[in-house]
Formats: structure tokens, C-alpha cells, sequence
């Protein structure tokens, strides 16, 4: 099964030269999910296995972790695969790692899918509300896109929207989750870092919120993110419960998040200074501005 790592180099080849995944699955009829499976989680944790077990067996289990690549597919079809590859060649005509990190940002959401199973799930999230001292509960979803190429985000705002965005794992203990909180074509991007336990399936995220507030100005908040006990579907996210809860109606667990998201010490805040003198002054009446 040496040509299993030829497979995975050309397939690499293409991908490090600007070619979409979908278009090299275009080339070589495959589904994207099917393609994207074998290059992301497949083969990788087939060259992994092989340092313990003899190749077949090696493939096996790598193929446990994905349900659509089918074994006797893969090897009848894989030489068939490398020779189709190998009439593919990348766009010479533009550099694709001329922006090096938009090319490394595009390359970590896919290696990020691989990442991503200890905690996949459903959340509550818990910060501070932009516009009073309430507590803003929020559920985000966390979970791997239909074509198995990135990281998929969902938060149910306070007010009932469900926006959708990516994820970025960059170590295994980071995680970027990045959307937009305003509908199209308007562009409001807002990211959340989360830490991320050294432990499997962890029932808390813990992280920051960085945003802007109702005035348009930045702001940076605390927020938990704490996992919901059953698996709940895409549809059933988007009926689930969120909003605004004041200080005196909170339980006592949310007293808790309250405590911790929502004092002073908890966010860093911007504002707009009237009459802009771009100097020193500016920057006391700001600190000032916000003391109030």
C-alpha cells in the first residue's frame, strides 16, 4: 500500500499550489466529503498507524474514523486516482502563497476538522450583555460542515438571530471561532478565542469575546461556554432558548457565570470621543468617558 503515501503527496501537491479541494475532487469524480476525508483524516492516521500495526490493519482503523470512504473503493481505485492526479497541474499563472497567511489560514481550517471531535457539541454561552449589566445567554453549536472541510460555528443571538461562521484550531489548546453578527451584505465579524482543555470532552469552554458594542466600538468580554448533556440537532439549535436575564432573576449556577463575565475587571471597552483633537488629550477623555 505504498501508493497510499503517493496518493496523499500529489493530493497535497495540488493543495499547497493554490487548488481548491472541491475542484481536485471535480477532476477525479469524487465527492468533495469523500475526498476531503481521505486527505484530512484517512491517510494522515494511516501513517500514523503504520508505526504499530502492518499496513492493512493500519487502514482499517484509520477508515473507522470516517463513514464515507470505502475501503474496497480506495484500493482498487487509488493507482487509477495518483495517474489522474498526475495530469493536474496547479495555475501557474498566480502565486497562491503570495498572501502567505490567507494560504496557511485556508490550509489550518481543514487540518482544524481533524481536531475538532472532543468538542463537538452543543453549548450555553454566558457574557455580558453590550448594553446592560444583565447576563447574556447564548447557544453555540459546534461541529464539522456537510463536506467535511472546516469547522462549522452557529450562535443563536440574544435576539433570536442564528448566525453561522468557521473555526480555527491552531494548537490544541486555541481555538478561533470567527462569524458574522450582522445579516448580509452588512459585515460585522466578531471572534471568539476559546482555551481548550487538555482532556477529553470537556463540559466548559472558557474564553474571550471580542466584539463591537452597540456604539460600533470595540469590546472585548469574557465568556463560558458550558456543554449541553445530549446531542441536539442543526434544527433543533436554531429553536433553542436565549436572551438577556437581569442580575436580580439569575439561579444560582448562572449567578456564578454572572460573577464571572460581568464585573468591571471583565471586558475592555472603547469609545467614540466627540470632537477628535487625534492627541494626547483625546486619550484622558476617553478613560475618563468611560469611568462614567
Amino acid at each position: 500500500m505504498n501508493n497510499l503515501q503517493e496518493l496523499y503527496q500529489r493530493i497535497e501537491y495540488l493543495r499547497n499550489n493554490g487548488v481548491k479541494m472541491k475542484e481536485v475532487a471535480d477532476w477525479v469524480d469524487l465527492a468533495p466529503s469523500v475526498l476531503s476525508s481521505l486527505y484530512t483524516t484517512v491517510l494522515p492516521n494511516y501513517f500514523t498507524n503504520l508505526k504499530t500495526y502492518p499496513p492493512e490493519q493500519a487502514l482499517e482503523q484509520a477508515l473507522l474514523l470516517v463513514n464515507n470512504v470505502s475501503k474496497k473503493r480506495l484500493v482498487h481505485s487509488v493507482d487509477s486516482l495518483i495517474a489522474r492526479l498526475g495530469e493536474m497541474e496547479p495555475d501557474t499563472g498566480s502565486n497562491p502563497r503570495e498572501n502567505l497567511f490567507a494560504w496557511q489560514f485556508q490550509e489550518e481550517m481543514l487540518r482544524s476538522v481533524q481536531k475538532v471531535e472532543s468538542i463537538q457539541g452543543t453549548y450555553i454561552s454566558y457574557s455580558l450583555s453590550s448594553s446592560s449589566d444583565h447576563l447574556k445567554v447564548e447557544p453555540f453549536l459546534i461541529a464539522v460542515s456537510d463536506n467535511k472541510e472546516y469547522i462549522r460555528i452557529g450562535r443563536l443571538s440574544a435576539y433570536g438571530d442564528v448566525q453561522w461562521g468557521f473555526g480555527v484550531i491552531g494548537d490544541p489548546q486555541n481555538m478561533y471561532c470567527f462569524f458574522n453578527e450582522s445579516d448580509p451584505p452588512h459585515f460585522t465579524p466578531v471572534t471568539v478565542y476559546l482555551q481548550l482543555p487538555l482532556f477529553r470532552s470537556p463540559n466548559q469552554l472558557r474564553g474571550l469575546y471580542v466584539g463591537l458594542d452597540y456604539n460600533r466600538n470595540p469590546i472585548a468580554r469574557r465568556i463560558v461556554l458550558v456543554k449541553e448533556p445530549e446531542p441536539i440537532s442543526p434544527e433543533e439549535f436554531t429553536r433553542m432558548k436565549s436572551g438577556l436575564i437581569p442580575p436580580e432573576e439569575l439561579t444560582d449556577e448562572q449567578q456564578a457565570y454572572y460573577e464571572y463575565t460581568c464585573q468591571p475587571g471583565d471586558f475592555i471597552k472603547m469609545c467614540t470621543v466627540p470632537s477628535l483633537q487625534m492627541n494626547a488629550g483625546d486619550l484622558v477623555k476617553e478613560k475618563k468617558m468611560l469611568e462614567l
